[in-house]
């Protein structure tokens, strides 16, 4: 507990004027694979409750593709788009981290577009 009592009061602080430009939203995973020049990275493409979009994410190593597909997932909306061995992703997912453990946050009791507040 105390490792993660100083990660936490060694964060740079952020206002709620900061924190409320974020937007996140439940969005489906409709399709999940590898990037083939990378051996970190997924393809992940989501339904955020409007339309489709391409998010890349580090999380090969901690999942396999297919079960990820089929999930409602918490994605940040709003990332300005960056582009990683060719191909641009539109957000980014939340997962959680732990020492070497890492879990994608799952929404799956709500619908895709749901609002995160």
């Amino acid at each position: 507990m105390e490792d993660n009592k100083n990660l936490i009061d060694n964060e740079d602080k952020i206002s709620i004027d900061d924190f409320a430009k974020v937007k996140l939203v439940v969005a489906k995973v409709l399709e999940c694979e590898p990037v083939e020049k990378s051996r970190k990275l997924l393809k992940l493409k989501l339904y955020d409750g409007i339309s489709e979009r391409i998010v890349l994410s580090g999380i090969s190593k901690y999942y396999l593709p297919s079960e990820l597909i089929g999930h409602n997932i918490i994605l940040i909306s709003n990332l300005k788009p960056a582009k990683f061995c060719g191909v641009e992703s539109n957000g980014m997912i939340l997962a959680a981290k732990h020492g070497e453990a890492l879990k994608v946050i799952t929404m799956d009791e709500m619908p895709a577009g749901s609002a995160i507040s």
